[in-house]
């Protein structure tokens, strides 16, 4: 099994030997939804359905936008008060660049929204109860990290912080902002850690020291670390995976796979363990091609990319 180095958002490159010719692409929330239902992979990556953004979503991509950008500030300035400035502005921002957003709240609630910012807020108070910002300087935020594996497949995601020490040591880190930890959702969050592991190592010839799961709500932290034989296992699950995937394409046969998650779920009208039926197979040639899937975050609560 081969893996061939891309190009990552701030531009790091390693020379490859021979061209590669990408066929498909994965990520690890696709990767994810495909584990835990295939219908919700077809749902998602296929037949590409809407899904509207719950106030949970919302509340942790908001969570997400302003730890990072805490870290523009002076390290002597990223305090919780200066983290607790920026939600209103950085929501804000992110309704002008999703107006659906906006949809979260009834006309004239005036209320919800504003719990809503303080409840993004405590999260931020969990945050800074397990970490100081003030004495971290990562290398990368939210950046998008790729590699090519079994020559054609290209495996890419988006960390929320990467951490490089002085001795060149990498640590991955998981914004959560969910409850910690439940099972179904810690394992989901784990194969997400390895994922961008396995693509670190791939492109950077280093593996990983320490992932590690910032658990906000609970204010606890939960620290993985890897090993290079175990992300070699890690790379041929994840193209049995791809394979699988390909196979379900194929024949246009993705079937649910009902658990404890469905509660989560956007489609339960078009599922068949619910009484629905999902829409007739994309066929047309101006259909998204269902080999090469779109990212889509955040997904259940406590299990965002």
């Amino acid at each position: 099994m081969t893996a061939e180095p891309t190009i990552d958002s701030h531009g790091d490159q390693t020379a490859a030997p021979a061209p590669v010719t990408v066929r498909a692409s994965l990520s690890p929330s696709r990767a994810a939804d495909f584990k835990t239902c295939p219908l919700l992979y077809r749902f998602r990556s296929i037949d590409r359905l809407p899904e509207r953004p719950t106030v949970e979503q919302a509340r942790g991509t908001l969570v997400h936008a302003v730890l990072e950008r805490l870290f523009d500030l002076p390290a002597a300035a990223r305090t919780p008060e200066s983290a607790g400035d920026l939600v209103a502005p950085q929501w804000d921002r992110l309704v002008t660049e999703e107006p659906e957003l906006s949809m979260l709240f009834a006309d004239g609630d005036v209320v919800g929204p504003q719990e809503f910012l303080r409840s993004a807020t405590a999260l931020l108070d969990g945050y800074f109860a397990v970490e100081d910002p003030r004495r971290l300087e990562p290398a990368e935020r939210e950046a998008l990290i790729s590699a090519v594996v079994d020559d054609e497949l290209l495996i890419r995601g988006y960390l929320d912080r990467l951490d490089v020490a002085p001795d060149g040591a990498l640590r991955v880190v998981d914004y959560k902002t969910g409850g910690a930890p439940r099972e179904a959702f810690e394992a989901r969050a784990l194969f997400q850690l390895k994922f961008y592991a396995l693509v670190l190592w791939r492109t950077r010839g280093v593996v990983p020291r320490v992932l590690r799961l910032l658990y906000l709500k609970d204010a606890e932290v939960c620290d993985y670390a890897p090993e290079a034989d175990e992300l070699v296992r890690f790379e041929r699950t994840v193209v049995a995976l791809w394979r699988a995937i390909e196979q379900a394409t194929a024949r246009q046969d993705f079937r649910p796979r009902p658990s404890r998650l469905c509660d989560w779920c956007n489609h339960q009208a078009l599922c068949p363990s619910y009484g629905g039926t999902p829409p007739p197979f994309p066929t047309s040639a101006a259909a998204p091609d269902p080999l090469v899937d779109a990212r889509s975050r955040p997904v259940a609560p406590g299990a965002d990319e």
